[in-house]
């Protein structure tokens, strides 16, 4: 049996999701091959009418941060009002260069981008899923834009795959939209998670669960 495609036609919007410098080789926290993916999104961009792109916007004090607490290791978990948060290396801090779109990006799939959705933005909740911040109460407002506009079904494709490609599909699906991700443009940070299984694992696990169509390529 063939592997499965992408039909565009019933694909309406591409959900981008941060394709930073920061997140790809010599950022603050890269992502394995994160800029090897960068040329085949802005090809599929070309083929989509809709194209929203999220972006990492963090204060320099945001509380996902190993530095902004005492004795805080990167990829050690705290508990936060809202749950368990992984401890990240500084990065996507507003206004630097590591924030920035990856210069491919900027040059290619962010010139069709309708809406550049920033998230993170509030120093004391991360915020995975392009859908809601990670106390999994406040929304973005993502899901109203893309109804507004008639979407039934997003694509998703970007960094990383393990945590904010996952999350955002798995509210997509929670919010009533078909979804289809594109494993072959995205890569996995793939850090032991609480449960002991791999991030990309317990990834593929939950997406498989929720329903979430994922395909090696377009």
């Amino acid at each position: 049996m063939p592997p499965p495609t992408l039909d565009i036609g019933s694909a309406e919007a591409l959900l981008i999701v941060d394709p930073q410098v920061d997140f790809c080789p010599d950022g603050a926290l890269a992502v394995p091959g994160g800029d090897e993916i960068m040329a085949g999104i802005n090809s599929l961009a070309e083929r989509f009418g809709l194209v929203v792109v999220t972006q990492d916007w963090h204060p320099a004090d945001h509380r996902s941060f190993a530095s902004n607490h005492e004795g805080g290791i990167p990829f050690a978990t705290v508990a936060m009002p809202y749950g368990l948060q992984v401890l990240w290396p500084d990065h996507c801090v507003q206004g630097t260069a590591g924030a920035a779109f990856h210069p491919a990006i900027a040059a290619g799939a962010l010139t069709r981008a309708q809406l550049v959705l920033r998230k993170g933005h509030d120093r004391e909740i991360d915020s995975y899923s392009a859908f809601f911040e990670n106390d999994r109460r406040t929304p973005t407002g993502l899901a109203g834009y893309l109804r507004e506009r008639g979407v039934q079904h997003c694509v998703l494709v970007g960094l990383a795959y393990d945590f904010c490609v996952a999350w955002s599909a798995l509210d997509a699906v929670a919010q009533g939209f078909a979804v289809t991700v594109i494993k072959g443009l995205t890569r996995s940070i793939a850090i032991p998670g609480p449960d002991g299984i791999a991030t990309d694992i317990a990834a593929d696990r939950d997406l498989a669960a929720a329903g979430v169509q994922v395909i090696a390529a377009a």
